[in-house]
């Protein structure tokens, strides 16, 4: 066929087509344009020191790199998903949109998940195709652990895994139902024969090697007990690449191991307990942030009337859980119509457990609105803003309203947020169980953060009125995406997440909370080789020697969160609680992320009647009680008054951050789960 021959059989996108990439002139556009960071230099602070990743000419991203390559990845992502399913690209159309994409991340109309800013379009996923990396968090079920293809240690293994990829994890402890119905006792590997695993320099290496170990108690067909040879992990202290942060050598996974035996040597010889299916996951996750990925999040699922689940926290009962019980955040399956009043008592005392409402979850998308698409979920993440599958992954991204000018200009930007994280459901994982469910449901948490700044400015029925027709433009939108790309619809598209950095790169108030007080004092630590520094203290923000670490400088940042806006102290639990069944009702179909501050005093004994009402409004919800813990040096957050602010902000000048060349060499370390406001800076 010649080359003027029409082509009958039509244009599909090749993977031997150019990769996409961001018209050169069109970024360049943006090179000089100063980004709108928010909260007086505290968004590009928390941007440089946590996303601005390293080039191949060993310098530092800047604002616009960032951007261009997220952008770029996404729209390779899509390109490589049509090439495979020969399905056509339209690259004029995708450059069209990738600009649209680029424009409203730039002015932060909505951004990214961190776990986005961060990997997407680095080698982690270009090269090495880690896409699982993209996700913010998930779930995995204990119930199934001595059925299906694999063998007991799985759920523990997968959890371990992920969180070294940060990726959140939420579990549940119905193993030891099972292993009690089934009558499996949890062996005694010590009378076998010994064998020794090389364990290799590598996340899968340590993941293998904690599997293998919890198989030889869980399985009943082990015959061996292992020892494990070290000798092939780093030492402490060598740069991680990719990842962000240093080496630990091998003492933590060494720890690991034997406290995985003791754990289980406790439980030999009865069915595996609730306190050890916790415990194993707690000392995981107490591995993965001593092994340098900075932190990681788990929250546990058990049964409100388990007294030996609801005590896992008190530790006067085990005072040998002190040491990585803070590892997890517990919750119970909540019943509607259960009696709360004892399970209240230790939510007075410090906030958990959580509550989570399987049968709101299950039946409805927005709270009043059936639907039979989501009755597989068992669990939900971390933060409790997705209901999730068993080994289901989830992918947020951020809005702010209160960005925009008008309701048809956030409208607008819904098409690219969307098409943002639908995008990162094509990606495939590691985990076959994962691609089986995210192939099916394509679960999307399109959140909202700046809730309570909107709220101020503008009222809460404009609030109604901008979430309602969002939510059906979202809709829309799913229908579109999912045509273009040959896939289901998302089985849900929206939530209320917590948020943590990301809302503070754009200035916002994360999700639906409300600040601590109007105005306040952030603290932030860089490190003394920092280039930042400099550039900083010509601008006139106070700094001072970290008292905690002495390679790094603490900043101080004044912040305004808007005028009129409320401090926390003066919005009730009551107010709270009606917001978030506000959000679970007109905008969230997954879950609305919500933290119930309360007068432990005051509010407290009513706790029980809050539930009462609620439980048919929400799907789940947590509460943390107000406690004056004092001051101590350096606190991330200080609550100021207005004079004092004015007083920081008369001495801060305008020197062009974005500008600062950072000749840094180290990784930035990944934002590793969706965190909260509350997390250490």
């Amino acid at each position: 066929m010649s080359s003027a021959s029409p082509n009958f059989l039509g244009t599909a996108a090749s993977e031997h087509s150019p990769k996409f990439a961001l018209d050169k002139d069109f970024v360049a556009s943006y090179r000089s344009v100063a980004p709108p960071f928010g909260f007086n230099g505290l968004g590009e602070i928390v941007y440089r020191r946590t996303y601005s990743r390293l080039k191949a000419d060993s310098t530092r991203e800047k604002w616009f790199e960032t951007i261009e390559r997220v952008v770029n990845g996404t729209f390779h992502l899509q390109q490589k998903w049509l090439a495979q399913n020969n399905l056509p690209f339209d690259a004029a159309k995708a450059q069209r949109q990738a600009q649209t994409m680029y424009d409203k991340i730039f002015y932060m109309k909505f951004l990214p998940p961190g776990r986005g800013l961060w990997a997407m379009g680095s080698p982690l996923t270009e090269e090495r195709q880690l896409y699982a990396a993209l996700n913010n968090c998930a779930f995995v079920s204990t119930g199934r652990m001595w059925e299906g293809e694999h063998t007991a240690a799985r759920p523990f293994a997968f959890l371990m895994d992920a969180a070294m990829l940060g990726v959140g994890v939420g579990f549940d402890t119905k193993g030891s139902v099972a292993a009690r119905e089934q009558n499996i006792l949890v062996g005694a590997p010590s009378t076998r024969p010994q064998s020794t695993f090389v364990i290799p320099d590598s996340r899968e290496g340590w993941v293998e090697s904690v599997g293998l170990l919890i198989d030889s108690y869980l399985d009943p067909k082990s015959t061996d007990q292992f020892d494990f040879d070290y000798s092939q992990i780093r030492p402490a202290g060598l740069p991680i690449k990719g990842f962000g942060g240093v080496t630990s050598g091998p003492e933590p996974l060494h720890e690991l191991h034997d406290a995985i035996r003791q754990t289980l040597g406790r439980n030999s010889g009865n069915p595996l307990s609730v306190s050890s299916i916790v415990d194993l996951m707690n000392l995981i996750g107490k591995c993965v942030v001593s092994g340098n990925v900075r932190r990681t999040a788990e929250i546990a699922f058990g049964d409100p009337a388990d007294a030996e689940y609801i005590d896992l926290k008190n530790y006067e009962v085990n005072p040998h859980r002190a040491a990585y019980g803070w590892t997890s955040n517990n919750s119970v399956f909540a019943t509607m119509g259960m009696d709360y009043s004892d399970i209240c008592k230790r939510v007075q005392l410090n906030g958990e457990p959580g509550f989570q409402w399987m049968e709101n979850a299950r039946r409805y998308a927005r709270m009043g609105e059936e639907t039979d698409r989501d009755s597989r979920i068992e669990g939900a993440n971390p933060c409790n803003e997705q209901c999730l599958e068993s080994y289901e992954l989830c992918c947020l991204v951020e809005t702010f309203p209160d960005n925009h000018a008008t309701l048809a200009e956030y409208l607008d930007t819904l098409e690219s947020a969307f098409l943002y994280a639908k995008t990162v459901t094509l990606a495939p994982t590691h985990w076959r169980e994962t691609n089986r469910v995210m192939l099916r449901n394509r679960r999307v948490g399109t959140s909202i953060s700046g809730v309570a700044q909107f709220v101020t400015r503008r009222g809460i029925d404009q609030l109604r009125v901008w979430l309602d027709a969002a939510y059906q433009r979202i809709q829309q939108i799913d229908t579109q995406v999912s045509e273009l790309f040959c896939v289901p619809t998302s089985v849900k598209t929206t939530s209320v997440k917590p948020s943590g950095t990301v809302s503070l790169l754009a200035g916002a108030t994360p999700g639906m909370h409300y600040p601590e007080s109007r105005f306040c004092i952030r603290r932030v630590r860089i490190s003394k080789l920092s280039d930042l520094l400099p550039a900083l203290e010509a601008a006139g923000y106070y700094m001072e020697d970290d008292v905690v670490d002495q390679s790094s400088m603490v900043v101080e940042i004044p912040i305004d969160h808007g005028e009129g806006i409320r401090g926390l102290e003066a919005v009730s639990m009551w107010e709270q609680l009606a917001l978030a069944a506000f959000l679970q009702k007109h905008w969230s179909d997954n879950q609305v992320s919500s933290t119930i501050t309360f007068d432990p005093e005051r509010e407290g004994p009513i706790l029980k009647y809050a539930l009462d009402y609620y439980q048919y409004q929400l799907k789940g919800i947590s509460f943390l009680p107000r406690l004056d813990y004092g001051a101590f040096p350096q606190m991330p957050y200080e609550a100021i008054d207005e004079e004092k602010y004015r007083e920081m902000i008369k001495r801060i000048k305008n020197v062009g951050l974005h500008m600062v060349e950072d000749t840094d060499q180290n990784e930035p370390e990944a934002e590793r789960y969706c965190s909260n406001d509350s997390c250490t800076l």
